[in-house]
């Protein structure tokens, strides 16, 4: 396959996606192969850890390749991206309970899908050009890929501020969020790649570790655990309303660009998951929830029209800001039944 190459070097199991030019956006085939390697590796002796890194210098990955999904999704196919999502939140999960260390070089765009493969593994590292971000709720979506999961469990308030505006994090900010562990100038990378494959010495990392540039979402905590901590979006925009600070009108203006079902629901599924109920599984089941009725009932086929097919940048949603949509949110995580995420391969 041209988009990834899954191979081993010495110690280590080498996953390398390898399409730059689309900033390495996964497509279901690479998520395919990404777990049928782990899953082989696992068990593998001769396989002490895995790293996975991208080629080129803007994205590591910058998430998942929405074009088909829309394709299908107007067609009336609903089952395509449903069961993209079921095999992508599958691996998430393997990735989060892996047995063995699971390296992730992390440079320029991490977003969305990018996020899944890399962020849930450990040890994760960040370099001066790092940009994480869970920018769903912009097009209609909720963060994923186990994404509520590392917001859930954020210092304070960052999950909901993070989780609702997209905002993104620079290394010391990724760091700070519980994203990433070590911050590692990208110049350094190909010997400490080329060392780990060779000794499976984590202890590397830590030596090639430096101080990470400071974060600007770190210096705003205060001010995001004052605004972002209310029960609701409703809350919140109260909140940042009543405020005549520039941290409190950029908040606004970011919110004013996401759907509110997405927000709204992304809200409560972060405050249903905090505290000791914040697992991977039931992260990645909540989530499911929204995104196998997305196409139905969110606003999800309209924010890729706007984002990625016609470009205008105005999506029609179906709710106003004024009035988030607290009932239909609740609805969109109601159990699914019989089409609960199972984490089981199908046959």
């Amino acid at each position: 396959m041209t988009d990834i190459s899954i191979r081993k070097n010495g110690k280590a199991g080498r996953i390398t996606l390898t399409r730059p030019k689309a900033l390495n956006a996964m497509t279901y085939e690479m998520c395919i192969a990404i777990e049928d390697a782990v899953d082989a590796w696992a068990t593998d002796d001769t396989v002490e850890l895995i790293i996975i890194d991208a080629e080129g210098d803007k994205a590591f990955c910058a998430g998942g390749d929405i074009a088909e999904l829309y394709d299908t999704g107007t067609k009336g196919n609903l089952d395509y991206a449903r069961r993209f999502w079921r095999d992508e939140y599958r691996l998430n999960a393997k990735i989060s309970e892996y047995p063995k260390p699971y390296v992730a070089f992390m440079q320029g765009f991490v977003m969305g899908g990018g996020v899944g493969i890399s962020c849930h593994g450990h040890p994760r590292i960040v370099c001066e050009s790092s940009q994480i971000a869970m920018p769903e709720c912009g097009i209609g979506l909720v963060p994923d890929v186990g994404g509520t999961y590392l917001l859930a469990k954020a210092p304070g308030r960052l999950g909901e501020y993070l989780g609702t505006t997209g905002t993104r994090m620079n290394a010391g900010d990724a760091i700070h969020a519980g994203f990433a562990d070590h911050f590692i100038p990208q110049e350094k990378w190909p010997d400490l790649i080329a060392q780990l494959s060779e000794t499976g010495d984590l202890s590397l990392i830590e030596q090639a570790t430096e101080t990470p540039p400071e974060g600007k979402v770190s210096r705003q905590q205060a001010e995001i655990d004052a605004h972002f901590g209310g029960e609701t979006l409703l809350d919140i925009l109260n909140s940042l309303k009543s405020s005549d600070s520039e941290f409190a009108a950029q908040a606004l203006k970011a919110l004013s660009r996401g759907s509110p079902l997405s927000m709204a629901c992304t809200i409560e599924m972060l405050h249903r998951l905090q505290g000791p109920a914040a697992d991977i599984r039931r992260a990645l089941d909540l989530e499911y929830r929204f995104t196998h009725r997305a196409m139905e009932k969110g606003d999800f086929l309209e924010g890729i029209r706007a984002a990625v097919i016609d470009k205008d940048r105005t999506p029609k949603w179906q709710h106003d800001l004024d009035n988030p949509p607290q009932l239909a949110a609740t609805q969109m995580l109601m159990p699914l039944g019989a089409d609960a995420l199972t984490f089981e391969k199908e046959g």
